[in-house]
């Protein structure tokens, strides 16, 4: 069926008539948005997994090639033996928290890339380029102060990004991304959090071998935004900066100690928005 509404209102229909018990979908980069809404709006009890977590399934039970039908089974046996939990979805003004926030993120990096191009151009193309960075800044404070109006008119939220706002060395940028792009912040516990940031480190072992960890790809932009939090963090915040060099010390390479650290920064978050206190720096991310 073709993903447009009436396509949707087909396929609903004929899930509907099933009855089933859990809808398995694909990430495909917000291709899939639209299904999950017309799903959701039916009250049919769907969930969207990460593909690399459904390719791993496969291939441990030997599952190489992938066709329409192959890719249909490996979800629904997905489904079956890991049961991923549902989850409500996001409500409507969430979904436009989260389009702003990367909205933003887009304009800025196109700023940025016209902003590069600017250092190497011809004269003959200085004035476009120009032009368009100034188009790219205002762009950018309209996307700023849309946000800005949505927060605002949500005390759950307005109240969320001043406690995110307390942590020295986290500014509103940092929050708003928090909020937009990783609602579970505040429900989760500290190892959910971190996996779901892709901050979590993943182990290579198999018998006496042991490879190097390395962390998953996920949510990156949410994980960029920590990243320059962390290294404000590692100027401004006792706590980060001494957990920071502490590492270091002990023979940490700088990215593995900033890895560290912004995942340290993101579990005290966490626990911040659960407990909803403001930043202490005595504080203990162990029960987060």
């Amino acid at each position: 069926m073709e993903n447009t509404a009436e396509g949707r209102d087909r396929l609903v229909q004929r899930l509907k008539k099933a009855d089933p018990t859990r809808i398995v979908l694909e990430a495909s980069g917000g291709l899939e948005r639209p299904v999950v809404a017309a799903f959701g709006a039916a009250d049919l009890p769907v969930v969207v997994v990460n593909p690399i977590q459904t390719s791993e399934f496969a291939k441990s039970f030997g599952q190489i090639e992938k066709t329409d039908a192959l890719d249909a089974d490996v979800l629904a046996l997905f489904g079956e033996r890991v049961r991923p939990e549902l989850r409500s979805l996001p409500s409507e003004a969430q979904q436009e928290l989260e389009a702003l926030v990367k909205r933003r993120r887009q304009l800025v990096e196109m700023r940025e890339a016209e902003k590069n191009r600017l250092d190497r151009a011809q004269e003959a193309v200085e004035s476009s380029l120009n032009e368009h960075v100034r188009y790219l800044d205002e762009q950018i404070e309209e996307v700023e102060t849309e946000l800005e109006k949505l927060i605002e008119e949500s005390p759950v939220w307005q109240a969320e990004e001043d406690l995110l706002c307390s942590t020295p060395g986290v500014g509103e940028t940092t929050a708003r991304t928090l909020l937009g792009r990783l609602p579970e912040l505040g429900e989760a516990n500290r190892q959910e959090i971190a996996k779901l940031v892709g901050l979590a480190p993943i182990a290579q072992e198999s018998g006496t071998w042991k490879g190097e960890r390395h962390i998953e790809d996920r949510r990156a932009d949410v994980r960029q935004a920590l990243y320059m939090s962390t290294l404000s963090c590692i100027q401004h915040n006792e706590k980060i900066k001494n957990f920071y060099h502490r590492l270091l010390e002990k023979g940490k390479e700088k990215k593995v100690a900033l890895v560290a650290a912004a995942r340290k920064l993101l579990v005290i978050l966490n626990t911040m928005l659960k407990n909803q206190t403001a930043w202490d720096p005595n504080h203990s991310s162990a029960t987060a």
